[in-house]
């Protein structure tokens, strides 16, 4: 049996959270990591999704690395084949390739209390020790597609958006769309002219605002390459703008009840029928769900070619789909636009830490408690980026990537300089800030809005979202506390 690759620390995924955790390392003088990546490829979510009109919903300035501005950026709001560029273009400059091991899955990782080391092993069989283990799995990496009653019976293609099959023509077909989530309002507008029939099964409408794209000047372009800090200052106020809008989510629905009065106005100007009106009027607070943002996703619902149903679907059969009110639908094709598995995307890896603890059956249990929405206790040297309650619907989450890579590093300072062979927070501490996280979000928009949403657990709670403002959670993740974690054993190693 060949003998694990052994490196200090062992980094999981090379999108943003995994490429921007390198790039820390190696600012501060380390090179001894290696990176896993599941495909033959960097880039994450931006690689995997690659769906018609794939794009952000954050302007490209804020959703970029704060020290590597790209000013050629096409679009306020950048495509997906641009922001995949963008993070091949990134590995590159830091010749991160040399450091990842492609086509490379995690299936499980294991603390090995003895040594003080992690050993993730692959979907392959290989293997790899570290000192440090860092997750940039994120959540939306995962899809989610739903159990439908007879859908195994069905002739035509379906696939997920995540998962889009270029080799299916599309023209002339009848297709039939299930979800309207960010994926599904972005590529509806781009198959509804070319298909004959696209029929559109909603379970719950969504707020749509309008979104404020365009192209980027030349002049504009030049000028940012020219005289860099303009670039700074147009992403300084674009972060305080984005930033103004989490008031409205933290228990201020007056704000959000303005914003859905703009979005009814921009429904009204695309959709003159008022029976499609009321089936796309959401019954519940903008924000208690994802707000998304399109231009051509009302007009494309207008057209005679386009049908939405709200009655849910009950049955898949061999060339159709059977809705709950009993109408049989023709169709060709089935794409779901369902997103992803979030709350429990760690039940698909396994994750042990102290005395064989379980992660996946600890936040089965317990919820997705963690520090920070980094460390775990049970879990020494263990990392998350972009882990529990650190997603945002307001601002940019490579923000809150940045904050986070920079307190792993600082952690493993921490670990170093007291000659510790691991570090583990604290449970009270973790129950403090878990607290802290809980009685905050009770008064958000997520718990107050009614609605359910992926945000939430099985349960009900809310473990995704960050309640508030970034800059604050800039702040706490500045410098590591000593005091919120005990240091276990002696480290072997002198850096």
């Amino acid at each position: 049996m060949a003998q694990p690759e052994r490196a200090t620390v062992i980094i999981v995924g090379t999108g943003f959270s995994g490429l921007g955790m390198a790039i820390q390392l190696l600012k501060d003088g380390r090179d001894d990591f290696v990176i896993l990546e599941k495909a033959d490829e960097v880039g994450g979510t931006w690689r995997d999704n690659t769906y018609p009109g794939c794009a952000c919903d954050i302007q490209s300035h804020m959703y970029s690395f704060s020290y590597e501005q790209n000013p050629n950026w096409s679009r306020a709001f950048s495509g997906q084949p641009e922001i995949f560029d963008y993070l091949k273009g990134v590995a590159d400059k830091y010749d991160l390739r040399s450091h990842i091991r492609f086509g490379v899955e995690m299936a499980s990782a294991r603390w090995d209390e003895d040594a003080a080391t992690w050993t993730v092993t692959s979907t392959k069989g290989d293997s790899f020790t570290g000192r440090f283990l860092v997750s940039g799995v994120g959540a939306l990496h995962i899809p989610n597609i739903p159990k439908l009653a007879g859908v195994e019976s069905f002739q035509g293609p379906s696939f997920h958006s995540a998962e889009w099959d270029h080799d299916v023509d599309l023209r002339g077909k009848r297709v039939a769309v299930v979800g309207t989530g960010a994926s599904a309002i972005q590529f509806v507008p781009q198959i509804a002219p070319e298909v004959e029939k696209l029929t559109l099964f909603q379970r719950t409408a969504p707020w749509v605002m309008p979104k404020p794209d365009h192209q980027v000047p030349a002049f504009a372009k030049a000028l940012f390459r020219a005289l860099p800090f303009t670039q700074r200052l147009v992403r300084t106020f674009l972060y305080w703008f984005l930033e103004a809008r989490a008031i409205g989510f933290n228990g201020h629905p007056a704000l959000m009840r303005a914003a859905e009065r703009i979005a009814k106005w921009h429904m009204r100007r695309a959709i003159k029928d008022p029976e499609l009106r009321r089936k796309l009027t959401p019954d519940y607070t903008m924000g208690c769900k994802r707000v998304l943002q399109a231009n051509d996703y009302y007009p494309a619902l207008a057209r005679e070619n386009v049908d939405v149903v709200t009655e849910g679907i009950t049955e898949v059969r061999e060339h159709s789909v059977v809705d709950a009110a009993g109408e049989e639908h023709e169709v060709d094709v089935i794409i779901y636009g369902t997103g992803f598995h979030v709350t429990d995307a760690f039940d698909y890896i396994e994750i042990t830490g102290v005395g064989g603890r379980d992660l996946a059956k600890t936040w089965r249990d317990e919820g997705m408690t963690t520090h920070k929405g980094i460390t775990v206790a049970g879990f020494p040297n263990l990392f998350f980026l972009l882990g529990p309650n650190t997603g945002l619907g307001h601002m940019s989450v490579v923000f809150m990537i940045e904050s986070q890579a920079r307190y792993v590093l600082d952690a493993i300072r921490l670990a170093e300089r007291a000659e510790a062979a691991a570090l583990e927070v604290r449970p009270e501490v973790q129950d403090e800030f878990q607290d802290d996280i809980q009685r905050k979000l009770a008064d958000g928009i997520w718990t107050t809005g009614g609605c359910t949403s992926w945000y939430l657990d099985s349960q009900g709670v809310n473990r995704t979202i960050w309640p508030g403002f970034t800059w604050k959670y800039w702040l706490g993740t500045r410098k590591v506390k000593p005091n919120d974690f005990q240091l276990v054993g002696r480290s072997s190693e002198r850096d």
